[in-house]
């Protein structure tokens, strides 16, 4: 075998897999190096993808090339849009996910990408040159040789794992941690810390008394996630159940504190704020008397429940006295307990907007080693990572994206310039721009920039063609067709609106919040025609054309606002000024912009501790 090849993988999660299928399409030779091939792109917690935020991420990949949505769609075994009662900005699709074949389903695509070889082996150390990655170590002392390197190592760098006072190594469950790993990494100069995470009890279906809980079924529709022509439901569909915690419960929790990991001073990381164990929710709200837990079914062949809401390192005998407190629960078994797990994480304000490290050329890191908590995160990492470092190896600019393109770009943005300290988790209030990165549109905003990569298949390419086409052939139909009050009066008051006094076009009839589109067309019908001229997709295209006309003011003026921000974007300062010769500016703004090294103006002012009077004088220094 040769064992030379221009980008190698650290990990198989799903950054790791994003970012070697991408280098690979790009024409990469790539190897994906995991310490067990049957575990590829593992949900390591809950079997589920996207949710707030997390789903316009799944979206962008989608949009970008990547496979997360393809893999999600054809493996789902519920799907619901989350926030349809809130402006589509808010709408984010959720998938349950069958644990098992979304392995499969990522394994058969990464074993069939050609240009991309998978190495079942453990990395032990990195090889750097003269401030340059040249290649990887591993156990089995595989010659291992690169042009570039993506760590995309997860939670197992290290890791430690708790549950009550018992203690042992691991990267997450039957799975072992990587050792040696971070300590070549940081003797290059890179900063490192620790971080805690974890994960609930899994629990027999059997012993389950559904009774006592509330169904909660699934969305029966045109939503997915991929904008591909593809099938909507591969897999049967499954229900999943809510009940609450109560005040015995809370009792148990309490009584066995004083040997939780998180209060005994076992555990000294942070772990992410807002996926608290449930011994964190009782101490922090000690007035709240339930909490609430969703169960859900792991796939559609086995009997395994994840309990969402109960996340615990608490004794495992505290968790089973706690469950059964619960009517649903009091006779459950449970497949293996709940933990927390501590892990090695790399100071993210270290790397630039590509990914790549700032010590090391040609290094670049994704995921949680990044500091970051969800497997949307690091995909969307992963994809970006392994697009630049295909372009380090050949030649080409360096690809990122904007705060006003996509989640990905305000993640990475968020990352390099802000840093973390705490698991970081992507929200939608975390997007100044969040009408114009609404997930119906990701592939308008993407797609193109994908095809100009070689990411985009003809396929892809053409839908999106076809899409844009027939959204503006119904936006052009509803600003110049003529509406007379005697034709659509009556149908107005059936859809609970006010008539009209006076003829309008129909876009203004669109407008308003109790007319869409599909209701209104058995009314009009020249309308009903057009919209019958769709072919494929058509509800996807109403949705997107029906956004465009609800919602076109406040896109206008966001647009607007973007424009004048990324003026700032354009003016460079990265390694222009000696910072601690500026005494003009701020102790601590010099002390964060030497740090950081800025690449814009833009930047610079979303770093924590520069104040609005420190960008006024680099603004008056950069003129000069």
């Amino acid at each position: 075998m040769n064992f030379k090849y221009d980008v190698i993988v650290i990990g198989a999660g799903h950054a790791g897999c994003e970012a070697a299928v991408a280098a690979a399409k790009m024409g990469s030779k790539t190897c994906l190096i995991t310490m067990d091939m049957n575990k590829i792109a593992q949900l390591s917690c809950n079997p589920a993808i996207g949710g707030i935020a997390k789903g316009q991420i799944v979206r962008e990949i989608d949009a970008l090339g990547g496979e997360m949505g393809l893999v999600t769609d054809e493996t789902t075994i519920q799907f619901r849009m989350l926030n349809q009662s809130k402006g589509p900005a808010m709408w984010s699709p959720r998938a349950q996910c069958d644990r098992n074949k979304f392995i499969w389903a990522w394994r058969k695509r990464v074993e069939n990408t050609e240009n991309l070889h998978i190495w079942e082996d453990t990395v032990t150390a990195i090889k750097v040159k003269n401030g340059e990655i040249t290649g990887v170590e591993t156990l089995l002392q595989a010659p291992f040789e690169a042009k570039c390197v993506i760590l995309t190592a997860g939670t197992f760098l290290n890791g430690w794992m708790h549950v009550g006072k018992v203690q042992f190594p691991g990267g997450r469950m039957a799975d072992a941690a990587s050792y040696h790993l971070t300590e070549s990494i940081a003797q290059h100069g890179i900063r490192y810390d620790r971080m805690k995470t974890g994960t609930p009890a899994r629990i027999d279906g059997r012993s389950v008394h559904y009774e006592y809980m509330e169904e909660q079924a699934g969305e029966v529709g045109f939503h997915k996630f991929s904008f591909l022509d593809t099938n909507i439901r591969h897999l049967k569909q499954l229900n999943c159940w809510t009940c609450y915690t109560n005040s015995d419960v809370h009792k148990v929790l309490e009584k066995g504190l004083e040997e939780s990991p998180l209060y005994n001073g076992q555990i000294k990381s942070l772990g992410p704020r807002y996926c608290p164990s449930v011994e964190t929710k009782i101490v922090t709200f000690p007035d709240k008397e339930r909490h609430q837990i969703f169960l859900e079914p792991e796939g559609v062949n086995t009997n395994e429940l994840y309990i969402n809401g109960f996340s615990s390192s608490l004794p495992m005998h505290i968790q089973i006295e706690g469950l059964k407190k619960m009517p649903a629960f009091k006779d459950v078994v449970i497949y293996r307990p709940g933990y927390a797990i501590e892990y090695d994480f790399f100071d993210p304000t270290q790397l630039t907007h590509t990914l790549e490290s700032k010590k090391i050329k040609n290094f670049f890191l994704a995921g949680q080693v990044n500091g970051t908590t969800g497997y949307e995160e690091a995909a969307g990492q992963g994809l970006m990572a392994g697009v630049n470092a295909h372009i380090n190896c050949h030649g080409g600019k360096p690809f990122t994206l904007k705060r006003d393109e996509a989640y990905i770009g305000v993640l990475i943005d968020d990352l390099v310039t802000k840093g973390v300290d705490e698991p970081y988790r992507m929200f939608t209030s975390r997007a100044e721009y969040r009408i114009l990165l609404r997930m119906d549109d990701a592939d308008i905003r993407l797609t193109r920039k994908a095809g100009e990569l070689g990411l985009a298949t003809k396929e892809r390419m053409d839908l999106l063609n076809k899409k844009e086409n027939e959204i503006h052939r119904i936006l052009k139909f509803s600003e110049e067709y003529s509406i007379k009050p005697d034709k659509i009066n009556d149908g107005l008051e059936k859809l609970g609106t006010t008539p009209l006094r006076q003829g309008c076009k129909l876009i203004n009839l669109i407008s308003r919040p109790q007319v869409t589109l599909k209701t209104i067309a058995p009314f009009i019908p020249a309308l009903d025609k057009e919209l019958n001229k769709i072919e494929g997709r058509k509800e996807e295209i109403i949705e997107a054309a029906e956004i465009l006309i609800k919602y076109q003011g406040y896109i206008e003026r966001e647009k607007m606002i973007a424009e004048k921000a990324s003026r700032l974007e354009g003016i460079r300062i990265k390694d222009k000024f000696n910072y601690d010769e500026l005494d003009s500016i701020s102790y601590e703004g010099r002390q964060k912009l030497k740090k950081i090294n800025p690449e814009t103006i833009a930047q610079a002012s979303r770093i924590p501790g520069v104040s609005p009077s420190d960008i006024n004088v680099l603004l008056v220094l950069a003129s000069k």
